[in-house]
């Protein structure tokens, strides 16, 4: 699979279809670009006649693990805009869902020349979700660092794909100082938590209204207690130029039932290639 040296970390990806529009994907949690709907709604693009690139961020899949900077999403939004960069697909339409909402929002607001349209679904917010969060991303490793050294997070059940696809990554890990890989998840848990009324970690009120990309936000279902629809309507309404759009999924409780199932959380991205589409043309 080819992989990109991004600011010294390598990134895997896939390019699908051949068109003259560019797209990019990026899921949410630990999934990587091979999680069931990644890869099938990049295809149903490019019948579209889209270039659509699907990525792996670093700490997922098989891309390098990497501990640095004030906070995850901020590193992950620079590791999108100099993939689309060093693959020349920039500017790109710009969808993220679940975490990758946040990657795509802070890439639009880091990086603003990479992004030409913006579109995001199940935006996450509020201390519920910060609750979910920092366990799952910060503190779960952050605590077996303290008891057992950087050999104990290597079972962090979040790391294991990472290391099962990359098993550089193993070594990568076993060299981090403790103390320093600590210092690095009390950080970014602390970014996990909105300042202010903002309903979305690493970006402040002001941000959203600063930004001034086209965007399509996708509404979550009041059944959805994960990414809650007061956070994508508050985006919705901070930023100039957003709309909303109803998911088309046929069950309210799309996201807590795929959970429950284990049938892949985004397995339903494809039914939005139409909507992702006209927006697109508008």
């Amino acid at each position: 699979m080819p992989k990109a040296n991004i600011l010294g970390i390598d990134i895997a990806y896939d390019i699908i279809g051949d068109g003259e529009r560019t797209a990019a994907i990026t899921t949410g949690g630990r999934f990587g670009r091979d999680t069931p709907g990644a890869l099938e709604l990049a295809e149903a693009l490019a019948q579209s006649g889209y270039r659509t690139v699907i990525w792996d961020r670093p700490n997922c899949g098989e891309s390098d693990v990497c501990f640095i900077g004030d906070n995850e999403w901020t590193l992950n939004a620079d590791m999108l805009a100099g993939l689309l960069r060093t693959l020349n697909m920039a500017p790109a339409l710009v969808y993220g869902v679940s975490a990758g909402s946040r990657v795509s929002l802070l890439t639009a607001k880091r990086h603003p020349d990479v992004v030409r349209k913006l579109a995001i679904q199940w935006v996450s917010g509020g201390p519920f979700m910060v609750g979910v969060h920092i366990p799952l991303y910060c503190s779960n490793a952050a605590f077996a660092a303290l008891a057992g050294g950087m050999e104990a997070v290597l079972e962090d059940p979040a790391l294991q794909n990472s290391i099962a696809k990359n098993p550089g990554n193993r070594e990568r890990i076993l060299a981090i100082d403790v103390g320093s890989f600590v210092a690095t998840m009390k950080r970014w848990s602390d970014a996990l938590i909105p300042i202010g009324d903002s309903p979305v970690p690493g970006l402040l009120v002001e941000d959203f209204r600063e930004l001034h990309v086209p965007t399509l936000v996708f509404n979550s279902s009041p059944a959805d207690y994960h990414h809650g629809r007061q956070y994508t309507e508050q985006v919705a309404r901070l930023m100039p130029d957003a709309r909303l759009a109803e998911l088309p999924f046929e069950r309210p409780t799309e996201f807590q039932d795929r959970s429950r199932e284990g049938s892949g959380l985004f397995s339903s991205l494809p039914l939005l290639a139409p909507q992702l589409i006209a927006f697109d043309d508008e």
